[in-house]
C-alpha cells in the first residue's frame, strides 16, 4: 500500500500563501470582489474560497482531479453572478495543482516566482487584506490585469506589466465593463 505524500509544516504555509497569491492575481475574481458582484459579502466569500481550495488540495488519500477543481472554481464564480469563459479557470486550476505537487516535493519555485512578480504591498490576496480602501495604483494594476487575464500564468512567470500599459477598459451603453475573451484578442488592441 502506497502512503500518500504529506505536506510539511513549511509546505503548508507555502501552499496557503501560494493560493492567496494566485487568487490575488486572478482578474475575474478581483473584479467580482471590487464590484461586489456576489453581494456585500463577496470579499468574505472569496476568503472562504481560498480556505476551501486549501482544504480540497490537502484531502488525505483521495486522488485529486483538475476537472473537480475547475468545477469548484466555476461554481464559486457563478455564485458571484460571474460567468467565466476566458480560460482563466483552467489556468488557475492547473497552476494550483502544479503548486500543490511542488509543495509535496518541498519545491516552492512556483510560489517564489509569484511572490517576486507581485509588488511587496500586494503580496497577499486582496480579499485577505480586508481594507475597503484601495490605492489608485492597486486599482490601476487590477484594471491592467483585467485587460490581460493571467496571460503568463501557465508557467508562473510574469512580465513587467509596467512596460506595456493596458488599454482603458471598454464600457458598454449600460455601464458594464467588457472583459474580452482571450480567444477574441487576436491583434486588435
Amino acid at each position: 500500500m502506497v502512503v500518500p505524500a504529506q505536506l510539511t509544516a513549511e509546505a503548508v504555509n507555502q501552499l496557503r500563501e501560494g493560493i492567496d497569491l494566485l487568487l490575488g492575481r486572478w482578474s475575474a475574481l478581483q473584479m467580482a470582489i471590487q464590484n461586489e458582484w456576489g453581494g456585500r459579502d463577496t470579499r468574505q466569500r472569496a476568503q472562504q474560497l481560498a480556505v476551501d481550495i486549501y482544504h480540497w488540495l490537502i484531502r488525505p488519500a483521495e486522488t485529486l482531479y483538475v476537472d473537480d477543481l475547475e468545477n469548484l472554481l466555476d461554481d464559486f464564480m457563478l455564485s458571484l453572478n460571474t460567468e467565466i469563459d476566458d480560460g482563466s479557470i483552467e489556468e488557475i486550476s492547473d497552476n494550483l495543482m502544479i503548486m500543490h505537487e511542488e509543495c509535496l516535493e518541498g519545491n516552492f519555485v512556483s510560489i517564489e516566482r509569484l511572490r517576486q512578480s507581485i509588488p511587496a504591498a500586494n503580496h497577499r490576496m486582496q480579499v485577505v487584506n480586508g481594507d475597503e480602501d484601495s490605492t489608485s495604483s492597486s486599482e490601476d494594476e487590477s484594471m491592467e490585469t483585467a485587460e490581460e487575464p493571467d496571460s503568463n500564468m501557465s508557467d508562473l512567470t510574469v512580465t513587467d506589466s509596467a512596460q506595456t500599459p493596458a488599454p482603458a477598459p471598454k464600457v458598454d451603453a449600460d455601464g458594464w465593463t467588457i472583459v474580452s475573451s482571450r480567444r477574441n484578442r487576436g491583434g486588435n488592441h
